[in-house]
Formats: C-alpha cells, structure tokens, sequence
C-alpha cells in the first residue's frame, strides 16, 4: 500500500514546481519588459530648434556647417537627433510665433542667428538653453551677463570684434583711393546695427571718409525707396552692416550696386559668391560649426550659464575679380595676396 500511495502522489509536487517556474518565467518577462520601456525612455531622442533668418536655400553653406558639425560629434539626423526647422523668410516679426512654436513642443536646445532671433528666443523662455551660433554684441544686447560668464540659459558665440568696420573701410579705400563718400545701408531694426554704425563712424573720420546712413530698409518693400536715397546721395561706394535680413535680399542689393556701378563691401561671402564685389568678416560657416559642440555639452548635462561665450579666430577676405573686372576696377595684387578666396 506505501508503494501506491507514494505512485500516487508523485506527480503533484512537480505540477506546482511547474506553476512556480512558469510564474517566474512571466514575472522575469514583465521584469524585462519594464527595464527596456525605462531604457527607451532614457535613451529617448533629442529635438533641437533651428531657428533659421531666411530660408534653407538661402542659407546651404550655414546650415550644412551646422549639420557636420553634429555628425563630426556622432549625431546622426533623424537617428539620434532630431531638428525642427523653422524659417523666419527674412521677417523678423516672424521670429515670436516661430520661437513660441518651439518652445511649445519642449525642444531640448533652440539654435538662434543674429541678434533679434536670439532675443526672441530669450523673451520666450527662460528655461530652454539657447544656442547663438552667431550674434552681434551679446552682452551690451543684454543676452548673455558676460562672454565668460554668461548666466541665464543663453550662450554660443558672438561676431563682436574690434574695428571690423574700420578694416573694411580700410580695405574699400585701398581699391577705391580717392574714395570720399560712402552710403552705409542698415537696418534700424537690428540692435546691433547701432554699434557698428558707431564703429563705422569712427573709423570714417581718421579716414577722411563721409559716411551717408540708408536707414530706409526694415522691410522688403521699402528697397527701392533706400536704393533711390543711394542714387541722390552720388557715392563713390556702399558698404553694408552686418544684418541677415540684409543677407536674405542679398540678390537685390548685387543687382542694384552692378546697375549702378558702385564698388560695394559686405561683411558676408555670400553675397561676394552671388556676385557682390567684396568681403571681409568672420567666418560664419566655422562658428556654425562651432555651434554644434555647445549642443553636444548641452545634451552631455552641461549649463549654458556656464558656457563661455566664443569671439571668432578666424577672418575671411573674399573677392569677386569678375565683378571687379565688370566695374573697371583693378584689385591691388597685394589685397589679392591676402584674399581667400578669390572668385574668377
């Protein structure tokens, strides 16, 4: 009889060890399954706003320096990062509802060119860090506290150099000697526009150069009102100041100084590319390169107030010996020496 009871009973302590072990085998899976849901939610992809001037056609050379310089640092677009673009067409009125849009899907960092878009940008938030991959004077904008301390959620770099005004005078009288006016086109809606007209106006008079402000120009309809000014004051020449809403017209203004014969500075290649005499300035394609290794330490953890901001290293002096040959202007083989690079 104890061998059948035993026969009996056999079989049961191994169905429970069984409910057990599938039990566990459930909880090790559910285990599991919560750990990748937690990974994922760790390893969940950055946004980044781009906050753009013009527009991606007008700015390929910006914002494929950018984009590089994200893949030099091993971000992959749409992989392990994502870019949410938006373009103001050259409007700075668009720049709050553009920001708002940004700071409404909770981007991780917004990148901002130029002054007013980065104090569009600020005025929207206070928390989201800020990238400028350029900007005018920072600190007298009130973006940043100081260039090595910046404080608050903004940082980057800032094209603020000394007498960059006055090298470009400079470099005009060296191609135009007897030059003795110059119409200085501007934009009054740009806070930076103030101090370089100031520098500009220094620069001028140990020159013995007269300068003629075209303040005309905040808007695209208000050019051929600013270009009739240019035409009544007779300059020898026209320099224009740093703005991008300037650089996304920049086809206007080629066109107008080639019509009207006037030897012309910018203080963008670009415009020295799409047939505008000359220019001199920082190098905006190497800062937006740069712009990209704030947003690698952002993401890394890092503080934008704690950020220093970076002045530009590296100048570049561009001419366009087509142009110069179309205005009946011989470039000095010294200025040429010193240009890179020079357009034929």
């Amino acid at each position: 009889m104890g061998n059948i009871f035993n026969q009996n009973n056999l079989p049961e302590p191994k169905i429970q060890n069984l409910k057990w072990a599938g039990f566990l085998a459930i909880l090790v899976v559910l285990v599991g399954c919560v750990g990748i849901a937690e990974a994922q939610q760790a390893k969940k992809v950055p946004r980044i706003g781009y906050l753009g001037n013009s527009s991606p056609t007008l700015e390929p050379d910006l914002l494929e320096a950018f984009r590089q310089g994200l893949r030099d640092l091993g971000y992959v677009e749409g992989k392990n990062i994502i870019i949410e673009y938006r373009w103001a067409d050259g409007k700075y009125d668009r720049f709050p509802n553009l920001v708002a849009d940004l700071v409404r899907l909770n981007v991780s960092v917004i990148i901002t060119a130029g002054t007013p878009g980065t104090l569009a940008a600020k005025q929207a938030t206070k928390t989201i860090p800020i990238v400028m991959a350029v900007a005018g004077d920072a600190v007298g904008a009130g973006l940043v506290g100081s260039l090595a301390r910046p404080g608050g959620n903004v940082t980057g770099s800032t094209t603020l150099a000394r007498d960059l005004e006055g090298k470009r005078l400079e470099l005009l009288k060296e191609i135009v000697p007897k030059l003795s006016r110059v119409a200085v086109l501007l934009n009054p809606a740009n806070p930076f526009t103030a101090l370089d007209w100031k520098e500009a106006q220094v620069s001028a008079e140990a020159l013995h150069v007269k300068l003629e402000p075209v303040e005309e120009v905040k808007a695209a309809e208000e050019f051929e009102t600013a270009f009739a000014r240019i035409v009544r004051q007779h300059p020898g020449a026209v320099l224009m100041l740093a703005d991008r809403f300037l650089l996304a017209n920049r086809a206007r203004i080629v066109d107008f100084a080639a019509q009207r014969r006037l030897p012309a500075m910018y203080p963008y290649q670009e415009v020295v590319v799409g047939g505008g005499l000359i220019s001199y300035g920082p190098s905006y394609s190497d800062l937006f390169r740069r712009a990209a290794t704030y947003v690698d330490k952002i993401l890394k953890g890092a503080k934008p107030g704690d950020l220093p901001v970076e002045q530009p290293t590296k100048f570049e002096l561009v001419i366009n010996l087509k142009t110069a040959k179309a205005l009946g202007l011989t470039i000095p083989p010294s200025l040429l020496q010193r240009a890179d690079p020079v357009i034929e």
